[in-house]
């Protein structure tokens, strides 16, 4: 008796190989790199920190007064939506345009008005401090803007890049790919 959930061959034997793959459909909002071990392991600290202080908020709403365990529910809570946020941080591109998503703001720039994507060497700020290093950074070129204009959208010193040189080129190959695609129209 075949199991067919266990094998690999079920989705040719029911003629799903010309659907497109999930990781194909240009038209969804996607993040073309994996995000580095910086900007996880602080997201998995602030989760952590919002466990503790979800689990305080507990403690008082049992010994103490409601009122004071909903400010530190509501601190918990802002904790958490700053953790998923930072997670959420970084570049995105689907057929409409390239997206920057930010801790507090979100752009999103469509391709006709992108002229190229392009790799500069120049001082990038290592890791969003103020402190700036020598490196790489991927600019957007706007058209009838000057380069990078609204800064770099990727350096090899932020969150997701820093100690990963080849994790930099692969992503910045993938969004260059992306707007020369897409941008001539």
């Amino acid at each position: 008796m075949p199991l067919p959930f266990l094998t690999a061959d079920r989705t040719f034997e029911q003629g799903a190989d010309d659907q497109p793959l999930p990781a194909d459909d240009h038209e969804r909002w996607r993040r073309p790199y994996r995000p580095g071990p910086w900007r996880v392991s602080a997201a998995a600290v602030l989760l952590m920190l919002s466990s503790y202080v979800l689990f305080a908020a507990l403690v008082i709403a049992m010994t103490g007064t409601p009122s004071g365990a909903f400010t530190v529910l509501g601190i918990a809570l802002v904790v958490l939506a700053g953790a998923l946020r930072m997670l959420r941080m970084g570049v995105w591109v689907s057929a409409h345009g390239l997206r920057r998503v930010g801790f507090f703001l979100t752009r999103t720039t469509p391709w006709q008005k992108a002229a190229a994507v392009r790799t500069v060497q120049q001082p990038v700020r290592w890791l969003g401090l103020p402190r700036t290093v020598q490196g790489q950074a991927l600019v957007l070129v706007h058209k009838g803007r000057t380069p990078g204009a609204t800064g770099p959208l990727l350096t090899t010193h932020d969150a997701d890049f820093l100690a990963r040189p080849q994790a930099f080129d692969r992503a910045a190959d993938g969004l260059e790919a992306w707007a020369a695609e897409y941008s001539r129209g």
